[in-house]
């Protein structure tokens, strides 16, 4: 499966889910060299430009971003050749992850999920189903266990 990937498209949010999927990443390499653009989307609310200054989001999504690509770079199996990062403002985090994949001509993307439950009904969100449902690619989706609750 993994020599056909040669271009990773890795969405990350600042939470543990980031290393797991970074793990199935390294995983998936085996002995090929490839590359991974790391990308965080600063969703935009729909009453205020899309060109916002954001300071506390975007010195949040580089601190990310900048954790993401060290982490990469330590893995036992590290065979990333080249590892990038990508800081975005959008309205839409589903769309711009399609968009930048669209872009970049990937080969995948790889993201975290978590279920939720929304009007009664179990989800993992709207950036999933839109990227599931539009992406130009394959998608691996790393359905991420629940948080146990303490005793």
């Amino acid at each position: 499966m993994s020599s056909r990937y040669q271009r990773f498209l890795v969405p990350i949010d600042g939470t543990a889910g980031d290393e797991q999927v970074l793990d199935v990443v390294t995983e998936l390499v085996h002995q090929h060299q490839v590359s991974v653009t790391l990308i965080y989307v600063v969703e935009v609310q729909q009453s205020m430009p899309l060109d916002a200054e954001l300071p506390g989001e975007i010195s949040r999504g580089e601190l990310y971003l900048n954790r993401a690509e060290e982490f990469s770079k330590t893995q036992p199996r590290h065979k990333l050749s080249t590892v990038t990062t990508d800081l975005l403002q959008a309205r839409s985090a589903g769309a711009a992850i399609v968009d930048e994949a669209i872009e970049r001509r990937v080969d995948v993307i790889v993201l975290a999920a978590t279920n939720r439950t929304k009007y009664g009904k179990v989800t993992m969100g709207d950036t999933i189903n839109y990227v599931l449902k539009n992406a130009p690619c394959d998608v691996i989706v790393v359905r991420l266990a629940p948080e146990a609750s303490p005793a």
